[in-house]
C-alpha cells in the first residue's frame, strides 16, 4: 500500500475505520503528505467512532496543512446523536484509479509484524486492478459526497464490488448470505472476528448443515471486545446441535473476514458476520468466482484451522453456569456491539 501511494501520479482515495497516530499511521501520513506536495489529489475519509481514541487532531492538522483533504464520517452531534452509531467500516485504498486495496486491515501498528511481533492481528486484504479499481473510485466518490447507497451499474461477472447498503436492498449482504447458504451443494467456510448473526442467518447455516453441507465457522479465541465474544458464544449451542462445526483460532487476534462456498464462490472484505455489518455499518466487499482467489482463500481457511481448536458439542453443553450468564448478557447487547 505504501509503495502504491509513493507511485501515485494523479489521485489517492483512502478510507479507513481506524487511522491511528502511531508508527504505522504516521508513516502513511508522511507518504500522503509527500504526494500531496507533489500535486497529487488526495482524499482521506476516516470514521469518527473508529478513530476516536486512535487519531488525535494534531495528525489531522498536519495532513490538512500539507494539502490532504480530510473528512470525518459521522462525528458526534447533539443534534443527531444516533448517527454516531452508524459507522463507515470500509477500508479501501484507490491509487490513480488503477489499483484498489480492500479487506480487513486498519491503519495501525496491530497489523505490523515489525512493530507488534508475532502477536500481530491475523487479517486478510486483497489488491485489485482494472475496472474494479475504477468502480472502487466511483464508490468512494459517491460515499464522500453523501450518496451512501450508490452502486455502479455492473453485472455479476467473475468479480464484483459489493457494499452492504444499496438502492435496491437495504440489507444486501444479509440477502446474499441467505442465497448462498441456500444454494450451497458441498461446503460453507466462514471466517469472522465478530460473530453475532441474526436469526435468519443462523437458520440458513443450520438448514445447510442439516442437509449435509460441510459448514464450518472460524472465530477468534482471543479478541479485543469481550462482550462480543460472549454474544458469539450464545449462538453456538443451536448451531452445534444442527451439525455446524465451530473452531476458535488460537495464536492471536483474528480479524479476517472471508467466506468460501463450494470451491467456486468467495467473498473477502470489511464485513463481519454480525448485526453491525449486516444492518448498521457501511461495508465494502469483493465477491468473486475467480478460481485462483477462491482456491487461495479456501487454502488459507484450512491453514488457519490447523492453528485452531474445535468446539465440541459435548464439551460445550457442560460449560460453567457463569459463562452462560455472560453469554446471555452479551447476546442481549448484540445490536450495539
Amino acid at each position: 500500500m505504501l509503495a502504491s501511494i509513493a507511485s501515485a501520479r494523479h489521485s489517492i482515495r483512502l478510507e479507513s475505520y481506524i487511522f491511528a497516530d502511531d508508527e504505522v499511521g504516521r508513516r502513511f501520513a508522511g507518504a500522503l503528505a509527500e504526494r500531496a506536495r507533489a500535486g497529487v489529489e488526495i482524499r482521506l475519509h476516516v470514521d469518527a467512532a473508529g478513530s476516536l481514541f486512535w487519531g488525535p487532531r494534531s495528525l489531522e492538522r498536519h495532513l490538512r496543512e500539507q494539502g490532504v483533504g480530510v473528512r470525518w464520517f459521522h462525528r458526534w452531534s447533539w443534534r443527531d446523536p444516533l448517527c454516531y452509531n452508524r459507522r463507515n467500516h470500509r477500508k479501501a485504498l484507490v491509487v490513480d484509479e488503477e489499483q484498489v486495496y480492500l479487506g480487513g486491515f486498519n491503519i495501525h501498528r496491530e497489523n505490523s509484524r515489525a512493530l507488534f511481533g508475532e502477536e500481530r492481528w491475523r487479517d486478510t486484504h486483497v489488491r485489485l486492478s482494472g475496472d474494479l479499481a475504477i468502480e472502487a473510485a466511483r464508490l468512494f466518490d459517491a460515499f464522500w459526497e453523501g450518496e451512501r447507497s450508490w452502486t455502479p451499474k455492473q453485472g455479476w461477472g467473475i468479480n464484483a464490488l459489493m457494499p452492504n447498503h444499496t438502492r435496491a436492498c437495504r440489507h444486501a449482504l444479509r440477502c446474499l448470505y441467505a442465497d448462498r447458504f441456500h444454494e450451497a451443494t458441498e461446503s460453507i467456510y466462514l471466517t469472522t472476528p465478530y460473530f453475532v448473526p441474526d436469526h435468519r442467518t443462523q437458520r440458513g447455516l443450520r438448514a445447510a448443515a442439516r442437509r449435509g453441507i460441510d459448514v464450518r465457522l472460524l472465530v477468534p479465541r482471543k479478541d479485543n471486545v469481550a462482550l462480543t465474544r460472549w454474544a458469539a458464544r450464545y449462538a453456538y449451542a443451536n448451531l452445534l446441535g444442527a451439525g455446524v462445526r465451530i473452531y476458535e483460532y488460537l495464536p492471536r487476534v483474528l480479524h479476517a473476514k472471508t467466506a468460501v462456498v463450494d470451491r467456486d464462490w468467495a467473498m473477502v472484505g470489511t464485513a463481519n458476520l454480525d448485526y453491525r455489518s449486516l444492518f448498521l455499518n457501511y461495508e465494502l466487499n469483493l465477491v468473486t468466482r475467480d478460481p485462483d482467489l477462491c482456491r487461495q482463500l479456501r487454502s488459507q481457511f484450512f491453514q488457519d484451522l490447523s492453528e485452531s481448536e474445535e468446539v465440541l458439542p459435548v464439551q460445550w453443553a457442560t460449560r460453567p453456569h457463569r459463562r452462560r450468564v455472560a453469554e446471555a448478557i452479551g447476546w442481549t447487547a448484540r445490536r450495539w456491539l
